[in-house]
């Protein structure tokens, strides 16, 4: 059973009808108890970080996405979901996130204003880790974005994947059982149903 988070800012409807199309048993939860019932958890996110954050907080969930995360089973965090695994984001000064990884999240650099942010769009990745989400799937294959923050990781074994839109950006992330993804695989066509499959493989 897969858990998709709600805690009142994530895009839900997606992915979770992206994970019943491939036949993934799956479960929109709002509590520490039905998360910690599921097998793998996805954290979904649209928005900013600081209202991410502050929905997370009211739900009463931060906790409990930090020892789930830590605990061992699949983690998959999406697009902001990827944002808030780390401290900050130049996004929302103050606004803490759940630290579970560090590197910088910073706004995605225009100077000389030839391109659009946000950054919308279908992007090719060059893969780093060929397994965990990217088990079978060719190299700069063709993913979805939309976001105009992007991450820059400390630590560059964790990052899995690449893109290039203006600047190098850190498109995903695989540490132990916590990956994430800058782009969204529900919106990515037969490519990101396969990562998601794949995710779900993890779980058995």
């Amino acid at each position: 059973m897969i858990g998709v988070i709600d805690y009142g800012a994530g895009n839900l409807q997606s992915v979770f009808k992206a994970l019943r199309f491939i036949g993934s048993e799956c479960k929109i939860v709002d509590s520490k108890e039905e998360l910690f019932r599921c097998d793998g958890a996805i954290l979904p996110g649209v928005g900013s970080f600081a209202d991410a954050m502050d929905c997370m907080k009211k739900s009463g969930l931060v906790d409990a996405i930090k020892e789930y995360a830590n605990g061992g089973r699949p983690f998959l965090g999406i697009c902001l979901g990827l944002q808030l695994l780390f401290p900050k984001s130049e996004e929302s000064p103050g606004a803490n996130g759940l630290s579970l990884l560090d590197g910088d999240i910073t706004k995605i650099p225009n100077a000389d204003g030839s391109l659009k942010i946000p950054h919308m769009g279908w992007n090719s990745i060059s893969i780093k880790k060929h397994d965990g989400i990217f088990k079978n799937i060719p190299d700069e294959s063709y993913v979805y974005f939309v976001h105009s923050y992007y991450l820059t990781a400390y630590d560059k074994s964790i990052v899995a994947a690449t893109t290039d839109y203006g600047t190098k950006i850190d498109a995903a992330v695989e540490r132990g059982n916590i990956i994430a993804t800058q782009f969204h695989p529900e919106k990515s066509g037969k490519i990101g149903l396969k990562m998601l499959k794949n995710f779900v493989s993890m779980t058995k």
